[in-house]
């Protein structure tokens, strides 16, 4: 893969053979961002797990202390009171059956989608559409509930979820390059707690292969898996 100047010029300042510590690797995140905008910052782990197996694949969701630095637009599926608490807890679209049949017709303005139980029947009829677009709300990540106005208030405040890809992968996006090392740190270090602590039982031997962190268009950076757990 040929890859362009600048890349090629902040790569040479990270060191593969290293894992580095968090404070070093962020500091090494914000000089190795090539991009004019303010760059998201995405952590993958490398997980020695077998998502076929159902306990080992892995999914879920966590509120970061710090957010993403991106608003997400969230629509709520639900009916009459409901919809009205959606809607004052922050939600940008709310409804049922009318709302269904516009999202039928092809529009996707909005980022996460929340449902009431009640609606999921007729949600499901969406599922060849939302499925592949990473949008049907799944119980596992806390977008079907009754609780809507939890649920909206903890999108708006910083909440990603996270699932396991077909070889073991887990990404997510911890922050923007502007954030600062501390903060994408402490994003860091929330998200790397939470799968350390639903590890499968099931798993043999290391858990954790490899953490790596990067920029938008920015070269990896190999994270010490010690330096995550202070």
């Amino acid at each position: 893969m040929k890859r362009g100047k600048k890349y090629v010029e902040a790569a040479k300042l990270v060191d593969k053979t290293k894992k580095y510590a968090t404070a070093e690797a962020f500091d090494l995140v914000g000089k190795t961002s090539t991009t004019k905008f303010d760059a998201t910052v995405e952590i993958a782990f490398r997980l020695n797990i077998d998502p076929r197996k159902a306990e080992q694949n892995l999914r879920g969701a966590i509120v970061l202390p710090h957010g993403t630095g991106k608003t997400q637009r969230v629509v709520v599926i639900a009916r009459g009171e409901k919809a009205k608490e959606a809607l004052a807890a922050g939600a940008d679209f709310a409804g049922d059956t009318e709302l269904i049949q516009k999202i039928a017709g092809g529009w996707f303005d909005f980022d996460v989608m929340v449902a009431t139980p009640d609606m999921m029947a007729e949600l499901g009829k969406l599922g060849r559409v939302l499925g592949p677009k990473g949008l049907m709300p799944n119980p596992k990540t806390g977008t079907v509930t009754l609780d809507v106005t939890k649920a909206v208030k903890e999108i708006k405040n910083g909440k990603i979820e996270y699932r396991v890809d077909k070889v073991g992968n887990i990404q997510a996006p911890i922050g923007k390059v502007s954030f600062g090392s501390e903060k994408l740190a402490e994003n860091a270090k929330t998200i790397y707690q939470v799968l350390n602590r639903i590890k499968p039982t099931t798993v043999k031997g290391v858990y954790m292969k490899n953490i790596t962190v990067s920029s938008t268009m920015g070269p990896g950076i190999r994270l010490d898996e010690e330096s995550l757990r202070g």
